[in-house]
């Protein structure tokens, strides 16, 4: 016989009658699809890695965590967890929310040194995932994945590798091999950068080239990929016909020496361009030139408060959709720097908030951008904010979610809203 509370019977006796399993249906009323989070996590610690991975966490996740969020509360509700042992640390989506991909950040795979990307298909009820096909990634540590706005080829930044990747996505949503390799060469930026806080010993990167991220345009004319070991962003033309990148003219863009760019996020107008050093710890806004492919810097500033003095990792970079505000993850001193944006695009600080755990390694607002979520990688769990809209601010909530070194946080509406 059942101990359970005579209310959680209840609960599970509703749950079956309406057809739903118990994990899902507590968030959603009958009839209503749930919205579903997917937390990318690091789940297989590598034993080879670079002197200078000072990051590499312990491995505490368990491959994709799935969640139901309560669209009035943000609340996170355990659905469900997809094993894999090979840290699916970055994940992206298809347009019409039935295909997942994720980025497998080990060396290892087909007895090559190389990395993998999976495919998924999501299930329309439940969001529930499963494996299609997994490929090379076409180096060694993918940390990034993102889809070409057309759909039809997945773009693949290898940070250990040091290459970018072009992979075609098929009609059934599995992956080809690799169309595209590219490993740009440059010179290898110094240790420590002269832009970094007083007294900073961040030095995570620049032993090698490491590509960090790598996304087209919004018109998917030029891609982009920005590269922390030798301190440029690449700008490339794209062929979407043969997933072909072809350096533009400039090639690149140059950071300071040392700055370490990492992750960078158009504005919603195309024109503006942010990117945020992870050893610098500074956000550099660029005029972007949509016709021609090109950067134009403007404007530097810190992403840390005034005053601040010691080390600091700079990771995640978003702009709100409205954009009017920019949010800047600072791992060490742990928080979330919040610049509002001018009508010429300048930024100015705003404020910044603790993350409620240590060493953010990405956020990410809900699809309402009424909620804000702090991935805390070494505290194993990720904390939940409302989002002052007029202000910018986050407020947190108390909630705080369970999550085994948390990576990368995706959402899918099942409804069609994404």
């Amino acid at each position: 016989m059942t101990n359970l509370p005579p209310c959680r019977l209840l609960f599970l006796a509703l749950s079956i009658a309406v057809g739903l399993s118990p994990g899902l249906s507590q968030h959603a009323s009958a009839g209503e699809p749930p919205l579903m989070a997917y937390v990318g996590t690091f789940s297989s610690p590598l034993t080879d890695v670079l002197p200078t991975q000072v990051d590499l966490p312990p491995g505490n996740g368990r491959g994709i965590h799935l969640f139901q969020v309560d669209r009035k509360t943000g609340e996170l509700s355990p659905a469900g967890v997809v094993r894999m042992g090979t840290s699916p640390s970055c994940l992206a989506a298809n347009a019409e929310g039935t295909r997942i991909y994720s980025a497998n950040e080990t060396d290892r795979f087909g007895g090559t040194k190389s990395g993998s990307v999976s495919a998924f298909a999501v299930d329309p009820e439940d969001g529930q995932l499963t494996l299609l096909n997994t490929v090379a990634s076409g180096g060694a540590g993918p940390t990034y994945v993102k889809l070409h706005p057309s759909g039809k080829h997945l773009f693949v930044a290898n940070y250990f590798g040091g290459t970018v990747a072009v992979l075609p996505v098929l009609k059934d949503g599995t992956l080809g091999e690799a169309v595209d390799v590219e490993e740009p060469t440059g010179k290898i930026g110094p240790t420590t950068s002269e832009n970094a806080p007083p007294g900073s010993f961040a030095f995570s990167g620049h032993d090698r080239t490491h590509a960090h991220m790598i996304e087209a345009d919004p018109s998917g004319k030029y891609v982009l990929h920005a590269d922390l070991g030798v301190d440029r962003i690449y700008l490339w033309k794209f062929d979407s016909d043969s997933g072909q990148l072809t350096p533009n003219e400039p090639a690149y863009v140059a950071l300071p020496p040392g700055d370490g760019p990492r992750h960078f996020h158009f504005h919603p107008n195309g024109r503006w361009f942010y990117s945020i050093q992870e050893e610098a710890s500074t956000l550099v806004l660029f005029d972007y030139d949509a016709e021609q492919g090109r950067l134009t810097a403007r404007q530097t500033i810190s992403t840390l408060p005034p005053g601040y003095a010691g080390s600091n990792f700079c990771s995640e970079i978003l702009v709100s959709e409205d954009g009017r505000f920019v949010y800047a993850g600072n791992r060490l001193h742990d928080s979330v720097g919040i610049f509002a944006i001018a009508e010429d695009g300048t930024l100015s600080y705003v404020d910044e908030e603790w993350t409620r755990g240590n060493y953010p390694r990405s956020f990410s607002f809900d699809p309402t951008g009424r909620f804000f979520y702090t991935l805390n990688q070494r505290a194993d769990n990720l904390a939940t904010f409302a989002v002052d809209k007029k202000t910018g601010r986050l407020n947190f909530t108390g909630e705080y979610t369970p999550v085994g070194n948390p990576s990368m946080m995706l959402f899918l509406d099942l409804g069609g809203k994404n």
